[in-house]
């Protein structure tokens, strides 16, 4: 992209004068001694009071400077050439701080051309442009314009994909294969429904015994894309030793529970260098596995069935260090994922406690801060009839019939189903030592309930804050 700076732009101007006024004290040429004798000094405001407008107002070259001046300007252009070729710089929890996200997402989706620079919509963007839409990369320690690491439009647009490709394969993947085998089991091509049907049969108890994974999903490229997007990032705040087991509960549920996906499932926060040995199974609907192709997709991240045959074969494992993952809230939470609110279904929710005490797995609590609000959420008051329908399909599928909305792939100021670049900060508790007892009693289960409702309580309360929730906020459990 050529840089072609305005007209308008003329911050040369201003270091020609303060050049020339250099000159009329005695180390100027003849025609700064000219211009002294000839009229008096029109006043002009320092030059280190003006206050910058975009960062053209740096950049602009003047209509007639002395040589000295030139060569500046000279100099600014070429950094500002180099600043579009610069590597995008990583949002993961390694890098800190991160750039944070406006309620406009994207930087260069949607975004109008400001009038002052119209060939720098990149460099342009940020609290000094007219437009105002950017944002600082620290509100208590301002950046200068040429400082701001911004995102090229094509790794935007990467990010976008990305976001947009897991929102799709939630939703689509598996009515989508199903539809389409049905299809072909009436075409020459019959054969392929057939087999993949024998293929079902025999690998119908798979996500029943761990799941099938393979690590090299877990690294695909795309998911470091959707880590960028929001951002998400991962808090260790204790060691989990891998010479035992672990039962992690996983908060919010969210629409779709980005965060925990993100975090558990892949490798782009390097999960399993922060927490070695430690080997993780994310537990998901049962009913997501009865949809083919979409199943082995699923089951390629080891994802396993959330149930009680499935969840007991791991923790039985010979090796230590198994953990399964469970977002404990479910489906029923994800009628609660309203942007700003922290509901989380969990006082009636203690199957995962008597499992933790069955296999003497300890508990840790995890939550994801911003995971609601990356959708926005049509709620319907409990008892209503909206309500009471919605509780009902959930309880014939599983699945909860949630009416959300995002924005649009080519438009900030459209809706659709790309979610909100908002960021997302999944924080891993401490562990919870839990005995191994074989036929818990009520008694037990209700006190380690207690003991971990009351450890995510002061987890949510001692990281609210540093995550942007505002320190007035607090839990609801349901």
């Amino acid at each position: 992209m050529t840089l072609t700076p305005p007209e308008t732009c003329s911050p040369g101007r201003a270091l020609g004068e303060r050049t020339a006024s250099a000159g009329a004290s005695g180390h100027g040429g003849p025609a700064a001694g000219a211009q002294s004798a000839g009229s008096p000094a029109s006043p002009e405001t320092p030059f280190h009071n003006r206050r910058p407008t975009s960062l053209a107002h740096f950049l602009s070259p003047p209509t007639s400077t002395p040589r000295t001046s030139l060569q500046v300007q000279r100099s600014c252009w070429r950094l500002a050439l180099r600043i579009q070729d610069l590597p995008v710089h990583s949002t993961n929890a390694h890098h800190t701080p991160a750039v944070p996200r406006g309620p406009r997402g994207l930087g260069l989706l949607g975004r109008k051309p400001s009038r002052r620079c119209p060939n720098l919509p990149g460099l342009c963007s940020g609290p000094w442009s007219p437009a105002g839409r950017g944002e600082l990369l620290a509100e208590e320690s301002p950046t200068p314009p040429l400082r701001l690491a911004m995102k090229t439009a094509r790794k935007q647009w990467l990010e976008a994909i990305s976001a947009y490709q897991f929102v799709l394969c939630f939703l689509f993947m598996g009515p989508f294969f199903s539809l389409l085998l049905l299809f072909l089991l009436f075409t020459p091509l019959w054969s392929f429904s057939v087999l993949y049907l024998v293929w079902l049969f025999l690998d119908w108890d798979t996500p029943n015994r761990g799941g099938r994974r393979f690590a090299f999903v877990k690294t695909w490229s795309m998911w470091k894309e959707l880590r960028d997007y929001f951002p998400v990032k991962l808090v260790k705040t204790a060691e989990l030793p891998p010479d035992r087991n672990y039962v992690i509960g996983g908060h919010p549920h969210g629409i779709m529970s980005a965060g925990i996906f993100t975090n558990f499932n892949t490798e782009m926060n390097d999960f399993s260098k922060h927490f070695p040995g430690i080997r993780l199974t994310l537990a998901g609907l049962s009913f997501i596995f009865y949809f083919p192709i979409y199943r082995d997709y699923t089951s390629s991240y080891g994802i396993c069935s959330v149930n009680r045959r499935s969840l007991d074969f791991i923790l039985s494992q010979p090796q230590p260090g198994q953990a399964v993952v469970i977002i404990i809230g479910g489906a029923q939470e994800a009628l609660y994922a309203i942007p700003g609110r922290h509901h989380l279904i969990l006082r009636n929710r203690k199957g995962f406690v008597r499992l933790a005490l069955r296999h003497g797995a300890s508990l840790v609590p995890v939550y994801s801060f911003g995971e609601n609000d990356i959708f926005h959420l049509k709620a319907f008051a409990p008892g209503s009839w909206q309500y009471l329908c919605q509780v009902a399909f959930k309880k014939l599928t599983g699945y909860s019939p949630c009416i959300f909305w995002g924005r649009g792939l080519f438009s900030a100021d459209s809706w659709g189903l790309l979610p909100f670049a908002r960021p997302i900060t999944t924080v891993v508790g401490r562990p919870i030592p839990v005995p191994q007892v074989l036929f818990p009693t009520e008694e037990e289960v209700n006190h380690y309930h207690r003991l971990y409702m009351q450890a995510l309580e002061t987890l949510f309360e001692e990281h609210k804050e540093s995550c942007g929730v505002p320190a007035s906020t607090h839990l609801n459990f349901i």
